[in-house]
């Protein structure tokens, strides 16, 4: 059947918006652009070896036995191959413990921080009330001190307070923290105060605000203290050292120092210690791989709106 013009004009202009467009050529690079780029490529090859290679030692050891371990420490392959470290981890020492402990405390640790941190930013970078300079001022104050110089203060507060050597003692001082504070304040600051001005007209409170408007907005900062608090509490050590002495309260960082320190009695027993190490990282590691591409892509979408 003969199709009419207009009919023909309509598949003539979609033909048209549906035809590839020419593809270019890629460019050729001269013999000094090839031979900058193989340089490159080999200088990024020797550091990420450097890199890579004691975590490859560790895995290796962790396979070998201990015999082999402590005669050929930096061979790459295990002989004879063996995963006993793995069983005698789990039945030979409080590892599962520590696991549950770390998890408890971090779970309650990050999510606290999410919140109190991204709660008090927002107070200071939008409310007016008195002192906000000051907190602000005190805020940077204790970012500038070294976290050891607190140790004993801390240990003083907890023992007088009656939390020392409790779960409380091991979880309160970590629920909020100054350098997540700063950043959700600074992260604050840079969104436009005209949606706050709707919000209100809208009828919204203060907190309506900054839960409904405002922390939506502010994915790249909370996926930022998610994992910056993630990974602070979960290798959090110092702390746990004045702030605990049970075995039963012991995290993983401060079960792995007490079996480096000699807790198991004899021989030195690399293969237990490194494999130990080997599972303390792979939660760590698979948390930043997760939040790693959605804070990529957060940072990209803040950058395109400012």
């Amino acid at each position: 059947m003969a199709l009419d013009n207009t009919t023909a004009d309509v598949l003539g202009a979609g033909a048209m918006v549906q035809a590839p467009a020419p593809q270019r050529r890629p460019r050729r690079l001269t013999p000094r652009q090839r031979a900058a780029k193989a340089a490159n490529y080999a200088v990024l090859t020797f550091f990420g070896i450097i890199f890579l290679y004691p975590f490859v030692i560790q895995i290796s050891n962790t396979f070998k036995t201990e015999s082999d371990a402590a005669n050929h420490p930096l061979r790459l392959i295990p002989d004879p191959f063996t995963s006993d470290s793995f069983l005698r981890i789990f039945s030979g020492t409080d590892f599962p413990l520590w696991v549950v402990n770390s998890v408890l405390v971090t779970v309650i640790a990050t999510v606290s921080r999410v919140f109190l941190d991204s709660l008090a930013g927002y107070a200071l970078a939008r409310l007016r009330f008195g002192g906000r300079r000051a907190i602000f001022a005190a805020i940077i104050a204790v970012m500038a001190v070294p976290g050891v110089v607190l140790l004993i203060p801390k240990f003083l507060v907890l023992n007088q307070l009656g939390m020392y050597d409790s779960y409380s003692g091991l979880i309160i001082p970590l629920l909020a923290d100054a350098a997540g504070v700063f950043i959700m304040k600074q992260f604050f600051e840079s969104i436009p105060a005209g949606l706050e001005e709707a919000a209100r007209i809208d009828g919204a409170g203060p907190f309506r605000t900054y839960w409904s408007v405002i922390l939506p907005l502010a994915r790249p900062a909370l996926i930022t203290l998610t994992i910056l608090s993630f990974q602070g509490t979960w290798n959090e050590f110092p702390h746990t050292l004045v702030a605990v002495q049970s075995p039963g309260l012991f995290t993983l960082p401060r079960g792995l120092a007490d079996l480096v320190g000699g807790s198991l009695g004899s021989g030195m027993q690399y293969p237990l210690k490194l494999g130990a190490a080997l599972l303390t990282l792979i939660p760590v590691t698979i948390i930043f791989f997760i939040f790693q591409k959605r804070f990529v892509r957060g940072a990209t979408e803040g950058a395109i709106k400012e």
